[in-house]
């Protein structure tokens, strides 16, 4: 494969659904000058309840489709895709000569969770295959070996946001409900190990207290992304110029762009379907 990133080459996010285009807003804020290339796997939605041999399959489906395409950096905006396949992924690329970097969100997520506990004691809420793969254990302990941490798995939460169902009083119970054992673990600080649930996040600072410091994925990884661009001379200037984005997915374009520009904040325009046909990466 050998693929040589220069900078003018845009950078890939993909993600199982619509949420982690709540990653890409943080980045066309904080690095508005580079283009981006997102592409939601809606067909195979949702990956929470997926096994990690089919997660690394699909994760290198979709980085061989994106290569195939042409990218500088690929962010794995799923905290379920990144538990099981960033390591996988990146030994892939190495094995294909390709020095394309792989991002995933846990572990810049993780990094600044333990920085921010005041108490030592962080929780979790993230998806059941996520929580499974004990990804965020290794990650928080690494970043700090004092800390504690307290893991909801949250099966349904995922699925109510991205059908783009209103927060009634049903919505509102579930998450009190995932909330309660973070409470009771007298967390100061909660990681939203899935992308989706930065759209309830009121929701859960008033159901977790206003004292709680909510961390997610989009600001930790757009830091990581200018770094990594940085260090590898593939940063854009800041001219002033806004970079373009561009939208894919493998399921139905329009309910993609319905429930989608509820994530991004900002228009969507034409979202193509795509066939990951592009084969597998050795």
């Amino acid at each position: 494969m050998g693929d040589q990133p220069t900078a003018d080459l845009p950078v890939a996010v993909f993600d199982s659904g619509v949420g982690g285009l709540t990653v890409l807003h943080e980045l066309l804020v904080s690095l508005p000058a580079e283009d981006y290339l997102y592409l939601g796997d809606t067909e195979r939605f949702p990956y929470g309840s997926r096994s990690p041999d089919e997660l690394r399959q699909f994760s290198a489906e979709i980085a061989a489709h994106l290569l195939e395409t042409g990218v500088k950096l690929l962010v794995i905006a799923c905290n379920s895709a990144t538990a099981a396949a960033v390591t996988d992924l990146r030994e892939r690329l190495k094995r294909a000569g390709s020095e394309v970097g792989v991002i995933g969100v846990i572990e810049p997520e993780s990094v600044l969770a333990a920085a921010a506990t005041r108490n030592g004691r962080i929780g979790l809420l993230a998806t059941s295959a996520t929580v499974a793969s004990g990804a965020y254990e290794a990650a928080v302990r690494g970043a700090d070996p004092h800390t504690r941490l307290t893991s909801v798995a949250c099966p349904d939460l995922a699925p109510v946001i991205q059908a783009g169902s209103p927060f009634d009083a049903e919505v509102v119970a579930m998450v009190r409900s995932y909330c309660e054992p973070l409470k009771a673990a007298d967390v100061d600080t909660v990681i939203l190990g899935c992308t989706h649930y930065p759209l309830v996040r009121p929701l859960l600072q008033r159901s977790l207290g206003a004292d709680v410091e909510i961390i997610t994925s989009g600001d930790a990884v757009a830091r990581r992304v200018e770094h990594a661009l940085s260090i590898r001379d593939l940063l854009k200037p800041r001219s002033g110029a806004e970079g373009r984005y561009q939208f894919s997915c493998t399921g139905d374009p329009e309910a993609f762009r319905e429930v989608g520009e509820r994530f991004l904040q900002l228009p969507l325009g034409s979202v193509e379907r795509t066939n990951l046909d592009s084969g597998d990466l050795t």
